[in-house]
């Protein structure tokens, strides 16, 4: 009677131990997941920062690209008028001056 019951301690036993050992494992393998979600998000919101960042170097860009093409257009709009102004003037010198050589020729 007693070789069956130092058996059964001894695989009762052997199951704790085996039951141990698997929690250890279990949590063993909860910790690594963990830590490779851990990993992952961290490497996704690095390269979210990136893509934010780069996008705001992109705005940046554009905003300075938009503002030389709007000086740039300001400085065309006021050659322009100049130009037009003076184009003016000098017609109505032209129309002047041909009235006065009428006149003189009529004479």
């Amino acid at each position: 009677m007693r070789a069956p019951l130092l058996a059964i301690t001894a695989l009762s036993a052997l199951g704790l131990s085996l039951s141990a050992c698997s929690e250890k494992a279990s949590d063993n393998l909860e910790n690594a997941g963990s830590a490779i979600g851990n990993d992952v998000s961290n490497a996704v919101d690095d390269a979210g920062a990136k893509i934010d960042n780069g996008l705001d170097r992109v705005g940046a860009a554009i905003d300075n690209g938009a503002d030389r093409i709007g000086a740039a257009t300001d400085r065309a709009a006021d050659d322009a008028k100049r130009e037009g102004k003076e184009a003016k003037q000098d017609v109505g010198a032209s129309l002047e001056q041909a009235g006065k050589d009428l006149r003189n020729d009529s004479h």
